[in-house]
């Protein structure tokens, strides 16, 4: 990654709890400097109070216009340069297909979609003047798996994955690295308070996406994934040349993910001849 001589920049979404907050503790103990942002300002001074000028806190809901704009600037008003843009606002909702809320549905894809695609358009001229940069999106294992009761979240995670890979192959070129992060369980607020349930009353739902909304509240707190440990690995991806375009974190991610593509592939492959002849016959 190159950098000025104050070591690289990060810009992190969400830091108030979870992802966000541990991948800003640890960029911020390695002597870096990073703007750390939530919907909160009040909640970062505790993150940032032993970093001096290092730090910089901004309020930033990435569903406000205005506010991303303010971020950004104050960004490269303090540190002249991004380095590395996380991506990491988000929440889940979980419902049936059919019990979805058209409002909750939106906001969904407010913050989880448009949110991160509006930020990150305001933070590319930077990085393509740089010839440099990383762009980190925590994405999901739904971002590859549609579980039943979490379609719209998944829906939201899949957006993501296209759209980064269209980014990957605009601004590779550039220097600019583009890399999706797919977490399994990780213990985060993200099965507790930040989560946003319809509850099923569709009794032919019940034990299908109906059981599975009322586990994931049952395991808040006791995933297996630890987030700070999730911190160090996001980071070697930018200390490493080559880093990739998708990396899963966690032992049941990894195999909810190879697991779902290989059957995909198969399935495919298996309708192979089916495939080719939709073609025109060649002449």
């Amino acid at each position: 990654m190159m950098t000025n001589n104050g070591g690289p920049v990060w810009l992190i979404t969400g830091c108030s709890t979870g992802f966000g907050r541990e991948l800003a503790r640890a960029v911020l103990a390695r002597g870096w400097r990073a703007v750390v942002t939530a919907r909160e300002k009040a909640r970062l001074g505790d993150l940032i109070e032993a970093a001096g000028e290092r730090a910089l806190a901004v309020q930033l809901d990435v569903t406000d216009a205005d506010q991303i704009d303010a971020a950004v600037q104050a960004a490269q008003e303090r540190f002249g340069r991004i380095d590395v843009l996380v991506n990491n606002a988000g929440y889940g909702y979980q419902t049936t297909i059919e019990e979805g809320e058209e409002k909750e549905i939106r906001a969904q894809f407010d913050t989880n979609v448009f949110g991160l695609f509006a930020l990150t358009r305001a933070v590319l001229p930077i990085m393509r003047a740089q010839r440099s940069g990383h762009i980190i999106n925590i994405s999901s294992v739904a971002g590859f798996v549609g579980f039943q009761g979490s379609g719209y979240y998944a829906a939201s995670k899949h957006a993501v994955e296209g759209w980064s890979d269209a980014l990957a192959a605009e601004v590779g070129p550039l220097g600019i690295k583009v890399i999706c992060v797919e977490p399994g369980p990780f213990r985060t607020d993200w099965a507790g308070r930040s989560l946003k349930q319809t509850t099923s009353k569709i009794a032919d739902y019940t034990e299908t996406a109906g059981a599975r909304l009322r586990a994931t509240r049952k395991i808040s707190g006791n995933q297996p994934g630890d987030p700070a440990r999730a911190a160090e690995s996001i980071i070697a991806l930018t200390e490493h040349p080559r880093p990739p375009r998708h990396l899963v974190l966690g032992a049941i991610g990894f195999e909810a993910v190879t697991g779902h593509l290989r059957g995909t592939l198969t399935e495919i492959e298996a309708w192979r001849e089916t495939s080719i002849a939709a073609d025109f016959p060649e002449s």
